[in-house]
C-alpha cells in the first residue's frame, strides 16, 4: 500500500492522466526499441488512437524518432519508433578523492567524450576549476541543446537543499556545490551520492532488474556507500543521508575512522585497509627500504596486481579485505533483503577470488530467508556517470508525484 500524503499532494487531472501515458511510452520505446506503433498498443494496453496521438507529441517535442519501415505479408508496413538519442546532451561527473571524471552523453546514456581532472582537495579551487572544465567541454562538443549537468559525489546530499553534507574522503562538509556550477554553466546541477548513482544507473539501465524491485548497490572505493532501491524506489531518507552503513562499526575497538567512529565497516573493507592490511604485513626493520611506512602507499591497484601474480602477502591482505566486505554484505542481506546486491568498484577485478569468500560470510553471518543474488559490476560499466545521467534525465521518464 502507498499511502497518499495528505499533507503535501496535487490531485490528478486530464493533464495528469496525459503526462502519465507519455511517459509510459517514452519508457516502453527505450525499453523496446525499435518498436512499432501496434506493439506499444500490445504492450500499454491504449486504445490506437490514444497511442497515435501521444506518439505524434513525443516525435513533435523530439523525444522520438521515426526509423525502418517494416516487413509484414500483407496489411499496413510498421514504421518503427525509438528514442531520438541525441535530442539532448548530459554532462555527467564522478567525483572521486583523487580523480574526477567528465563525460558528455546522450540520452541512452553513450559517451562521446571521457575526460579527467584531479580533485583538488581545496573545495572552493575545485570547484572552480570543475565549472571551467564543463564549460570547455560543453564548448568541445556542441549540442542542440543540453538538459543538464549530474554530479556523483563520495559523500552525502541533504533532501532539497542540495548541498553536500559531508564527505570524509575528500575531506568536505557543508558545501554548495549546486549554486556555484550552475551559475559557471547555465545548465541545471543535480547531485547524489555515488552509491544512489549507482543504484539509479541499474534502475536506468534495467540490466539486474528484470522482475527485480529491491536492488542495494555498494561502492567500494577509499571509503564504502550504499544505495538503495526498494520497491523500485531510491531511499534517500528525510534528510538525505540513508545508507550509511560504511560508519557502522563493526568492531568497537577497531581502528579510528574520519567521522570519529572506531571500526566502521569502511575502515576494515575499503581499498584503504586493503592497503594497511598490506603494510601491516611487512616484517622488515622500520625505516628499511619496504618498510611499514613506505608499503602503507602502496596503491590499491597495484595490491590487485599483486594477488593476480600470486604475491602471499597481496593475497592475504585482500582475503582479509574480502572477509569484512561479506560481513557487512551480510549486514544488508538479513537487514534489508534486496533481491540483487550489486559491488561496484577496482575490487570486482579479482572477484575470482573476493567472491567466494564474501558469499561465504553471507551464508554463515544472515540467518534469513533472503535469497540475495550478489553481482560485482566491472569498472568499464562506468556505474556512477550513468547514474549522472539518469539523475538528470529521470524528471521525464518517472511517474509524475500527484501524492
Amino acid at each position: 500500500m502507498h499511502k497518499i500524503n495528505l499533507n503535501k499532494f496535487q490531485v490528478a487531472t486530464n493533464g495528469t492522466v496525459r503526462d502519465i501515458n507519455s511517459r509510459i511510452m517514452l519508457n516502453l520505446v527505450r525499453r523496446h526499441q525499435p518498436i512499432s506503433r501496434a506493439d506499444l498498443m500490445r504492450y500499454s494496453g491504449l486504445q490506437r488512437s490514444t497511442v497515435s496521438v501521444i506518439a505524434g507529441q513525443l516525435i513533435a517535442d523530439r523525444w522520438l524518432k521515426e526509423g525502418a519501415v517494416g516487413n509484414l505479408p500483407r496489411g499496413r508496413r510498421p514504421t518503427f519508433l525509438h528514442l531520438n538519442a541525441d535530442r539532448c546532451g548530459v554532462i555527467g561527473v564522478d567525483v572521486q578523492p583523487a580523480r574526477t571524471t567528465l563525460a558528455v552523453s546522450n540520452m541512452d546514456s553513450q559517451f562521446s567524450a571521457l575526460e579527467s581532472m584531479p580533485t583538488a582537495r581545496d573545495a572552493s579551487e575545485f570547484i572552480a576549476r570543475l565549472g571551467h572544465r564543463i564549460t570547455d567541454l560543453i564548448r568541445a562538443h556542441p549540442r542542440k541543446s543540453y538538459e543538464g549537468v549530474g554530479i556523483s559525489l563520495p559523500g552525502r546530499i541533504e533532501v532539497g537543499s542540495e548541498r553536500l553534507i559531508f564527505a570524509p574522503t575528500l575531506g568536505w562538509s557543508e558545501l554548495d556545490l549546486k549554486t556555484p556550477i550552475e551559475r559557471e554553466t547555465g545548465l541545471p546541477v543535480k547531485l547524489e551520492n555515488a552509491a544512489n548513482a549507482c543504484a539509479l544507473a541499474e534502475l536506468w539501465s534495467g540490466q539486474h532488474l528484470d522482475g527485480v524491485s529491491n536492488l542495494v548497490a555498494v561502492t567500494v572505493s577509499d571509503d564504502i556507500s550504499v544505495g538503495m532501491i526498494m520497491n523500485r524506489q531510491l531511499v534517500r531518507g528525510s534528510t538525505g543521508v540513508a545508507g550509511e552503513f560504511g560508519h557502522v562499526s563493526q568492531v568497537l575497538d577497531g581502528p579510528k575512522c574520519r567521522c570519529g567512529n572506531s571500526g566502521c565497516w569502511e575502515m576494515l573493507a575499503s581499498n584503504a585497509a586493503a592497503v594497511r592490511y598490506y603494510a601491516e604485513s611487512a616484517s622488515v626493520p622500520k625505516g628499511a627500504i619496504g618498510s611499514k611506512s613506505d608499503m602503507a602507499t602502496v596503491p590499491f591497484g597495484d595490491i590487485l596486481r599483486l594477488v593476480e601474480q600470486g604475491d602471499p602477502r597481496a593475497c592475504k591482505a585482500l582475503n582479509q579485505m574480502a572477509h569484512y566486505l561479506g560481513t557487512g554484505i551480510a549486514m544488508l542481506v538479513t537487514g534489508l533483503a534486496p533481491d540483487v546486491l550489486i559491488v561496484v568498484g577496482e575490487v570486482t577485478r579479482v572477484w575470482d577470488k573476493v567472491g567466494p569468500i564474501v558469499a561465504d560470510a553471507v551464508k554463515r553471518r544472515s540467518f534469513t530467508h533472503a535469497v540475495t543474488r550478489i553481482v560485482p559490476a566491472g569498472s568499464e560499466a562506468q556505474p556512477r556517470l550513468r547514474g549522472t545521467v539518469a539523475l538528470v534525465l529521470q524528471k521525464h521518464f518517472s511517474a509524475p508525484s500527484i501524492a
